[in-house]
């Protein structure tokens, strides 16, 4: 089963939502978009996923590819061969059990937790897709260590934002 766990960021980027990023990326995030309503998009059960991409994009716009994505998964997200939801659960405030490496999940963003823990929660686990958060940079090995895998959809954004926000320190190797 091709499945995938997708960050709201890839929608923010596909709608042109995100400062400072190339074309390309802009492209990258809106045919992986594409491809995922041809594979099986994991969300939770609790909707804390599709709660975040429907405070940040809108299913009622057409002409933006995040906002035309998030209506697809809307109307798909009961259909089992589109879009699979699992149970994660939360032990205390964005903690998650199911996050595959608990020593790194006190350092892990606490809104991005639930992307990891849906992509472990899930029987195949499926690899997320990142645009351009580049502290993901940091936490790439653990999470593959773990088994998940990320897929990062912007390779020279993201280097780029990690350049910028952490001056002086080398970029980690992309996996």
């Amino acid at each position: 089963m091709n499945a995938v766990v997708i960050d709201t960021n890839v929608l923010l980027v596909a709608n042109q939502q995100h400062a400072d990023i190339s074309e390309e990326c802009v492209l990258a995030c809106t045919v992986k978009l594409l491809d995922a309503k041809t594979k099986v998009v994991v969300i939770d059960d609790g909707f804390r996923i599709l709660n975040e991409y429907q405070n940040k994009t809108s299913a009622q716009q057409n002409t933006r590819m995040g906002d035309v994505f998030l209506k697809w998964l809307l109307q798909n997200k009961a259909n089992t061969d589109r879009v699979h939801q699992v149970t994660i659960t939360e032990t205390a405030k964005d903690n998650f059990a199911e996050f595959p490496d608990q020593a790194l999940q006190p350092s892990f963003d606490a809104p991005d937790r639930k992307f990891p823990a849906v992509a472990n929660a899930h029987a195949d686990k499926p690899p997320v897709l990142q645009a351009a958060d580049c502290k993901w940079l940091n936490w790439w090995p653990a999470l593959q260590a773990a088994g998940i895998l990320v897929d990062f959809v912007c390779p020279d954004d993201i280097c780029g934002f990690y350049g910028n926000k952490f001056p002086g320190q080398p970029v980690p190797a992309l996996p």
